[in-house]
């Protein structure tokens, strides 16, 4: 099969599957893993160019709601006829679905299958773990310092969080990303700061920043310098590997409970 994947997630779903090697064409932030960077690339994933799309004659595209202004993407490949399936997880269960439903649709169930039950044992054997940690700690989750946004309750994030014996500063919000200002924050007093922001590498992030905005000094979690600049790719995408993310995070915060699993 000849295959498109038009966001990130769903290029590295690809890669859980072990089948990588269909993929023909893929989306400007695709990154992950080696093999895909040379392959065309198709514009940034809210704004796909259709035409390179068809021209590359794909059986199947790999489509995507998992961001707001997806849906013209979708429109399109409705319109143009051209053969898709859109994928929409929210949580580590929908993501574990997906990889049943995507390789059903890719003709390879059996990957879907053992790709779907190694994610669900990584998951469970996380929890097993979390479940005899007493102490979790709060975790504020900065995607986007200004305006300021978070993820709430209906978010992977929260789960990311228990998993790694943890809890979501914002779990209390029934929304899967919240917008909210440092001064909601502060009043919060987090155990950790996670910095994950969207769309921006690692290196680019100064966790100094977090000293500029008002009181946050007095902070905690500033104070004992539980400030982590975490890789925005392993936590804010929904793909599989958010637990790879779980894992390095729970090692930050328990090192020894989790010095076990890897």
């Amino acid at each position: 099969m000849r295959v498109i994947s038009i966001c990130p997630s769903n290029t590295e779903l690809m890669e859980y599957l072990k089948l990588t090697h269909l993929l023909v064409g893929v989306d400007d932030y695709s990154d992950w893993p080696e093999p895909i960077k040379h392959l065309p690339r198709l514009g940034p994933d809210l704004s796909i160019n259709m035409d390179k799309v068809e021209e590359l004659k794909p059986d199947l595209v790999l489509a995507s709601l998992s961001v707001p202004g997806m849906e013209k993407n979708i429109e399109e490949l409705v319109e143009r006829k051209i053969p898709h399936i859109v994928l929409n997880p929210q949580s580590l269960s929908d993501i574990e679905n997906d990889l049943i439903t995507a390789a059903k649709a890719l003709e390879h169930p059996d990957a879907g299958q053992k790709a779907a039950a190694d994610f669900r044992q990584k998951i469970d054997c996380l929890k097993r773990i979390a479940a005899k940690i007493e102490n979790k700690p709060s975790l504020y989750w900065e995607w986007w310092p200004k305006p300021v946004f978070t993820p709430g309750q209906v978010n992977w994030l929260t789960e990311i969080s228990e998993l790694a014996g943890s809890s979501n500063l914002f779990k209390d919000v029934e929304l899967a990303s919240v917008q909210t200002d440092w001064e909601d924050v502060y009043h919060r007093d987090p155990d950790y700061i996670c910095l994950a922001w969207v769309g921006v590498r690692k290196e680019k992030v100064n966790p100094d920043i977090v000293l500029k905005r008002p009181n946050w000094g007095q902070l905690d979690a500033v104070k004992n310098k539980h400030i982590f600049v975490l890789e925005e790719e392993l936590y804010c995408r929904p793909s599989p590997r958010l637990i790879e993310g779980a894992i390095r995070l729970a090692k930050l915060i328990h090192p020894e409970a989790y010095s076990s699993i890897t």
